[in-house]
């Protein structure tokens, strides 16, 4: 049985990034199963007055990012930014990637989030856009040349309607959706799951939710499809990520304590200081 994971997400999301180890465990233990992944950008602010308009500041920001860190382990740069940034052109940066070199999209979303919820640089800058493309193995250029495609533009306003038109399935659990001026819309990250050429959505997991959630949904969609046990080493999850990986992410795929596994990285990769922790890569 094949199904489609369309991701409702953005690049801003401090929850979306505290929820990948989620992610990279559900890609690792299912990487048998024939799962196509779809990326919808939500578009959490298109201007930082946005932000403001709702009473949310740099200082409140900062706190949450503390909560966060502590809470699930990513790497955020807690500190507080000098203001609030939009995160409409890191999205068109993603969508624009999506279309015109889609093996490279899932790269420079992970850009933009390490140097934006990592290193405190502001998604509405040029200079964040330009350094997330060179580290995703993209020419600045042209992204940005992308960018100002009508078609790409077009592309996001369609990932933005999707994101204010949950499923039936989310509005029963309202508490995990934001509200928008038209209504309610998907937090980050939300989940819809759809079996291939079947037009219903199968299951909806709306917001950040606990790992047991999507194991659960995915056990009843993919009954016949035998899990991966746990990588057999740290490492081993490193060369198959083919990125680096953050403390928590590979505690979380590996079924080790962040502590445990920092002392088992430390023996076999490099230690690259983020945030409030650090990312890691073989080397």
């Amino acid at each position: 049985m094949s199904i489609e994971i369309t991701e409702f997400t953005d690049p801003g999301c401090p929850f979306a990034f505290s929820a990948e180890p989620h992610r990279l465990r559900i890609q690792w233990l299912y990487a048998d199963a024939d799962i196509a992944w779809r990326r919808r950008m939500v578009v959490l602010a298109r201007s930082p007055q946005e932000y403001l308009d709702k009473g949310f500041t740099p200082e409140k920001q900062s706190a949450s990012f503390v909560r966060l860190a502590d809470a699930y382990g990513m790497p955020i740069d807690t500190r507080e930014r000098p203001r609030m940034a939009a995160t409409l052109p890191a999205c068109t940066a993603v969508v624009a990637t999506r279309l015109h070199a889609p093996e490279r999209e899932g790269a420079i979303l992970r850009a933009l989030r390490l140097r934006h919820l990592g290193r405190a640089q502001l998604l509405d800058e040029d200079e964040t856009i330009a350094a997330a493309a060179r580290d995703a193995g993209l020419e600045p250029d042209e992204v940005f040349a992308w960018m100002a495609e009508p078609a790409v533009r077009e592309a996001l306003e369609e990932d933005v309607a999707a994101a204010r038109t949950p499923t039936p399935a989310a509005r029963v659990l309202d508490h995990k959706l934001a509200a928008w001026p038209g209504g309610r819309r998907y937090t980050c990250p939300s989940y819809e799951i759809a079996r291939i050429r079947e037009a219903d959505v199968a299951a909806t997991i709306p917001g950040f939710q606990p790992f047991a959630v999507y194991e659960v949904v995915l056990a009843n969609l993919l009954p016949d499809v035998a899990r991966r046990p746990r990588p057999e080493s740290v490492g081993a999850l490193l060369e198959w990520a083919g990125e680096p990986l953050a403390t928590a992410e590979v505690a979380a795929v590996c079924e080790l304590s962040r502590e445990e596994a920092a002392e088992q990285l430390s023996a076999v990769a490099r230690r690259i200081p983020m945030g409030a922790d650090a990312v890691w890569e073989l080397g």
